[in-house]
């Protein structure tokens, strides 16, 4: 019971914060006329088995003017009915997409706010396959949600209609049997309770590893699908190491973790299918078992005979709900698991952020970058690096070098705020712009000049300025091309793509430039000339270089080495004229 209450919580933690929204009245009204065309269709089923009584009895009796009418009030009802199903599908689906709608805008936020992807995944990333629970889980939570919570909402009204109706007809249809006649108050209905019982009780015995089942099915498959698009990704790497082999194999091993699972989901649900089809013929012929013995007795006319019948079946299958969705329901809480670690991923990413002691990052009057008391440590809190009182001012050009592992990029995305783990605080001037280019840039799928000017939205900047630039960073075979759209990161080579990454630090013309090693793919005559250019239109910003190379000294005046000490590497002032590490 308490674990229904921690899932039915967990639900409405998901699905209320919508219907509170500034899309509320339109998702109220929606919901509100689907519940009110469910309640209508539980109504004219309360009706229809009034009519089975009327035109069975004049069937028995043999009234053709009576049976004419109960045809044409059938065709009314069932006029109604359709209408009301027609409805009830379309204003469903107008609501399930609102939803999802809202939903899927909402865990994008929580995903993207404030580098919150980036430490799900330097956290472990519990929850796996992000793009699958905001793609397809959300989707899924949203259409069984409804569906479930209509179909007991149905069942619940449909069980208090007919119980009433059944319950009087227990009393004009007594129980007989071996020739005797037993008045038990309501037996039809305690006959239909204990039957679904036994049925819930043994549906969910031989169901309940479904739950299980369902969620590892989940993951298995977006495990699968996930490395697809590595593959796909990665295809000159492993094309030029001849590893297609090995892919396949590593392909069909993940494979191998769907099918085998899908054979056990298999095996269960023929299991649980067993059951369920045999349940359900049964309680076809059941109703008819209990009360033909009183038509035979001449108690209950034909109409009286059929009416108990399907009275008896709504009852039945009004409390037989968890029966009949017992998949849906275990392929629900697989979703609700799935988007609740989603949550909880999230939220531990938030608090790594916020908790102290974290990095800090500050704005500060003086026009320099400074690190004070600065201790950056791993996520699981091994000590990375330290460093003190050490300022970067305007318009200087520094060389950051170091052993590799000293801990030079972490230096940067602490600064960038994205790597909370340590203690101590950044000082970054107020209102001055920090760009940070990485060894491998990103560029969305998108025509080149919105390529180049991300983040910026596309058309911030002049095209023609964007096609001078591309050319400028010696890649003139690109600027008539910057209207293309393709996938550039796949497209060019890793020098192109680090060309590119200059060509968007000249466009944005940050106060501070940070390069970790975004030259490093390029020969050092091409290297140099971007340093030159850098140099030439970026003459009043402040460049930070993270490099190997002995050359980069030649384009700086000033170094910061990591050096070890104990367990942990110090960022100091050191000599240009020492060798780069």
């Amino acid at each position: 019971m308490r674990g229904i209450v921690s899932r039915l919580a967990t639900v409405w933690q998901i699905a209320s914060p919508y219907f509170s929204s500034e899309d509320r009245w339109p998702s109220r009204a929606l919901l509100a006329a689907v519940v009110a065309i469910e309640l209508s269709i539980v109504g004219i089923t309360v009706l229809l088995n009034e009519w089975n009584a009327r035109f069975y009895n004049a069937l028995q009796d043999r009234n053709w003017n009576a049976f004419v009418y109960q045809l044409g009030y059938f065709c009314v009802l069932a006029t109604v009915f359709i209408l009301l199903a027609v409805y009830q599908l379309y204003l469903n689906q107008w609501l399930q997409i609102r939803w999802r709608r809202w939903l899927t805008a909402r865990y994008l936020d929580h995903w993207m706010e404030g580098a919150n992807h980036y430490r799900m995944q330097l956290l472990g990333d519990a929850a796996d396959n992000p793009d699958q629970r905001i793609a397809e889980d959300i989707a899924q939570f949203i259409q069984l949600t409804l569906g479930i919570g209509l179909q007991l909402l149905n069942s619940c009204v449909t069980l208090v209609s007919f119980m009433v109706i059944l319950w009087s007809l227990s009393a004009a249809a007594p129980l007989h049997a071996f020739g005797l006649s037993f008045d038990i108050p309501g037996y039809l209905f305690w006959a239909a309770l204990i039957y679904a019982c036994i049925g819930t009780a043994l549906t969910h015995l031989i169901g309940r590893p479904l739950i299980a089942l369902n969620f590892q099915q989940q993951r298995y498959e977006a495990d699968f699908r996930f490395n697809l698009v590595r593959v796909r990704e990665n295809s000159e790497q492993i094309a030029l190491l001849d590893g297609e082999r090995a892919e396949r194999d590593r392909l069909l091993m993940r494979f191998g973790n769907v099918v085998a699972n899908w054979l056990a989901i298999m095996s269960r649900q023929k299991k649980l299918t067993f059951f369920t089809a045999s349940y359900a013929q049964a309680s076809v012929v059941f109703p008819f078992v209990m009360v033909s013995p009183a038509y035979f007795a001449n108690v209950i006319q034909l109409g009286g005979l059929m009416q108990t019948a399907n009275a008896f079946g709504q009852v039945q299958g009004a409390l037989s709900v968890f029966v009949n969705l017992y998949r849906n329901l275990a392929e629900w809480s697989a979703v609700i698991e799935r988007l609740s670690g989603f949550d909880q991923s999230v939220a531990a990413a938030r608090a790594v952020a916020t908790t102290p002691p974290v990095i800090g990052v500050a704005a500060g009057e003086a026009a320099a970058v400074s690190f004070k008391d600065l201790a950056v440590r791993l996520p699981n809190g091994v000590p990375l690096l330290n460093a003190s009182d050490v300022s970067i001012g305007l318009g200087e050009r520094v060389l950051v070098s170091g052993p590799s592992g000293a801990g030079k990029s972490t230096l940067f995305r602490a600064l960038a705020g994205i790597w909370p783990f340590g203690a101590g605080t950044i000082t970054i001037p107020k209102n001055a712009r920090l760009m940070i280019l990485p060894q491998r840039p990103y560029f969305p799928i998108a025509p080149l000049a919105a390529a180049v000017a991300y983040p910026a939205e596309p058309g911030t900047y002049d095209a023609a300025r964007v096609a001078e630039l591309i050319a400028a960073v010696g890649l003139p075979n690109l600027a008539p091309r910057i209207e293309e759209e393709t996938h550039w990161n796949r497209m060019l080579s890793l020098g192109e793509q680090q060309r590119l990454g200059i060509a968007r630090a000249l466009l944005h013309a940050p106060d501070y430039l940070f390069l970790d090693e975004a030259t490093a793919s390029l020969d050092e005559p091409s290297e140099a000339a971007l340093y030159h250019l850098l140099e030439q239109r970026l003459s009043t910003a402040t460049i930070v270089s993270i490099g190997h190379r002995s050359t980069l000294a030649a384009f700086h005046r000033r170094r910061l080495a990591f050096s070890r000490e104990g367990d942990r590497f110090w960022v100091r002032e050191g000599s240009l004229a020492a060798p780069v590490a």
